[in-house]
This record gives structure tokens, sequence and C-alpha cells, in this order.
């Protein structure tokens, strides 16, 4: 007997030997369709990352910025897309003080 079955307390063979009838499965609920739209999908091993993704030659980077609450919950309030119509007020301000072209 090996170290990994006596620390179970059990007698695996006789587990294995009862096998699985239809009625064991009874218990178990159905998954739905929201389950597996949020659910990680994996191919060979590797998470399949989800959204749209990055456009190609999307220069954007990443960095901390504080904005005052209230601007931001008035973007957020509108709905999805928020960072996206900060971003475009943001470069329609800078072209119109020509800041940039």
């Amino acid at each position: 007997m090996n170290a990994r079955k006596s620390a179970l307390q059990s007698d695996l063979a006789k587990a294995d030997a009862r096998g699985v009838k239809p009625a064991d499965y009874e218990e178990i609920p159905e998954l739905g369709d929201e389950f597996f739209e949020q659910a990680d999908e994996h191919l060979a091993g590797v998470l399949v990352k989800r959204g749209r993704g990055r456009p190609p030659g999307a220069k954007k980077a990443q960095m901390n910025l504080r904005i005052d609450l209230d601007i931001i919950e008035a973007y957020k309030s509108q709905g999805e897309g928020w960072q996206t119509r900060m971003n475009q007020a943001l470069r329609e301000w800078a072209q119109s003080h020509g800041m940039m072209r």
C-alpha cells in the first residue's frame, strides 16, 4: 500500500469497482448558456484571451491619471465605451488648442 492510499483512509479499488450509474448524475445541475459564456477557454493548456483585442497599429500607453470623480461618473453614466469617449474629448480639446494636428 502506498502513502497516498493510506492517507485517504479508503479502499480506492472498491470505489472504482462500483462504477457510475445514471442516477449518480441526477443531483448534478445542468450547465446553462450563462456558464459557458463566462467560462475560460484553454487551448493546449494556454488561456485564450477574451475581448476585442488591439487593432493593428494602435499606439496607446497605459498610465495612471488622476481625474475628478464627478468627471469619471459623468462619462460612466453614459454607458459602455466611456473611456473611448473620454479619450476622444481629450483629443478634440488638444486639436482645438493647437497641441496636435
